[in-house]
This record gives C-alpha cells, structure tokens and sequence, in this order.
C-alpha cells in the first residue's frame, strides 16, 4: 500500500483563509467528536424495533425517529462551540451563519440499513468554508463515524486522513479488471433501473461489485484501501462531504463525469488513473443520465 504522500492527488484548491481564531487542527477534532457523540447516541438509544417516522422522496426513502434525535444533538453542539456558524443538515435543512463555515451533517448515513439493523450506517459530519454551494465551498475538515464498530475516519484539508487515529491511504491503482467497486443506488425506481443498466455494463469489467448501504462509508473504504473505487449517482451533499474529504486526503481522485466536479450526477474515488478508468467506462455507459437506453 502507498503512503499518503507518495500517493498522486489533484491540485488542491486555493485554501481559504480562516478567522483568527480557528484552525483546520481545530475544526477535525470537533467534527470527530460530534461523529462519535451521535454515533453514542444512534447505538446505545436504538430500540428493540425501529419504526419509521415518515418518508421522502419516495415510499422507500425512509426517516427515523433516531435521524431527528441524531440531528437534533449535532445541530445543539455545534451552536454550543460555534454559534456564528451555519449548519446544513439532511433532515432540517440550512440555518444561517455569519462565520462564513458551514457544518454539513448527515445524522445516519444508511438509514435503511439502520432500520433493518445492518452493519453499516455513520454519523457523517463536516466543515466547509465559502458560499452555501457545494460546487464553490472548500471542505476543511470531517469526520465519518460507523455506529455499529465504532470505527472513525477524520481529515482535514492538507493534512491527510486517518482510521482512529491511524493515516490511511487508498490503494494503489491497478486494472478494472481487478478492482473492487462500490456503488450504490437510488430511491427512485426510474433510477434504480437506469442504475441496473449501467450495472450490466460495469460488472462484467471489474473484479465484483459492493453495495453496502452507505455512502460515506463507501468513500471511507476507498481511502482505507478496503475498496479499490466507487461510483454513485444521486449524492446529496450531506452524503458526500466528509467522506469525499477522508477519500482525497488518502490520495484519492473524487470527481464526476466530462471534466465536472463530484456530485448529484455522478461520484467516482479511488486512486487517480484508476479512477479515470471508470470514469471513462462510466461516461461511455451515460451513467450520468437517467435516460433509459
């Protein structure tokens, strides 16, 4: 495995300048302590039967009491430390701020899989700096907390990515052929079959296919080697944040598709040249579109 200074990473952006007061040091163990205190919190306060509260997007995109309890908690610790600071949550929405940082939180990344009692759902948390946009802020630091282990993956912005407290860095790239891709898929039915399409085309190109349920772990994985890349369309911003974070400072290549940043049309990690193999496989197959073929 590479270190994660000899791993190739894009240039990185411009770093924002930050208030006197703050650090990227700072805002990491903030973040990762927020994760672990949900992760406390979603794990210890389970039920012996978890019901769903209410539905999204559709009949399938589901909601906890535990999602709103999750939140609720991040969202009182973060005005608790940062009370200038906006926050931008999957269940609440944005509040405003006038720090000029906003907290991007997703209280349980997985939900479903919370709901069934599967292994895999996190507390995702990050920082960013700039405008409300994901397309022109900078993440500066985030944490991915998974409930069920307790495993923590922090980073922050130039300074790498660790796995409790261990650096980490993704794999180096090899072929398709023998990488181990994650993916996941929509709540839309429309999507998800448009999803199964583009499928056909990639799984016969690789080494197999993981769908684990959640998004930031997924990301994590990439950067602790355990997956070699991953792809998925219909990332909210909360799912990708920190995740996105832990995976670029482990060495990782995040992007999307015909030269456009990562994001809702499409997400590609893993160590640079074999991502952009799978982002050519991946535009050839239109997976960024939901046109039926």
């Amino acid at each position: 495995m590479t270190s994660f200074h000899d791993a190739p990473r894009e240039a990185p952006r411009d770093e924002p300048r930050l208030p006197d007061d703050v650090t990227i040091a700072g805002l990491r163990a903030l973040a990762e302590r927020l994760a672990r205190e949900a992760g406390t919190l979603v794990r210890d306060g389970r039920p012996e039967r978890v019901e769903v509260a209410a539905t999204k997007s559709s009949a399938v995109d589901v909601v906890t009491a535990m999602d709103a309890e999750s939140e609720a908690l991040l969202r009182r610790v973060i005005a608790e430390e940062r009370p200038d600071d906006a926050i931008l949550g999957e269940e609440e929405g944005a509040s405003a701020g006038t720090s000029g940082l906003t907290w991007v939180i997703d209280p349980i990344d997985g939900t479903v899989n919370y709901l069934y009692g599967v292994a895999s759902h996190a507390i995702s948390v990050a920082v960013v700096a700039g405008p409300p946009d994901p397309a022109e802020w900078t993440v500066l630091a985030g944490a991915v907390h998974s409930v069920v282990d307790g495993r923590t993956w922090t980073a922050g912005l130039g300074a790498g990515a660790t796995l409790d407290g261990e650096p980490v860095a993704v794999n180096p790239a090899g072929p398709l052929a023998t990488s181990l891709v994650g993916t996941g898929f929509g709540y839309d039915a429309d999507r998800r079959r448009r999803q199964a399409q583009v499928l056909v085309e990639v799984l016969p190109r690789v080494r197999d296919i993981r769908r684990l349920g959640s998004a930031a772990i997924d990301l994590c994985l990439v950067a602790t080697g355990r997956l070699d890349l991953y792809y998925e369309r219909g990332l909210n911003p909360w799912d990708l944040a920190a995740g996105a974070l832990v995976a670029s400072e482990a060495g990782a290549l995040v992007t999307g598709l015909r030269g456009r940043p990562a994001g809702s049309e499409m997400t590609v990690a893993g160590a640079p040249d074999a991502a952009r193999e799978l982002v050519r496989l991946l535009e050839s197959a239109e997976a960024d579109s939901d046109d039926r073929r």
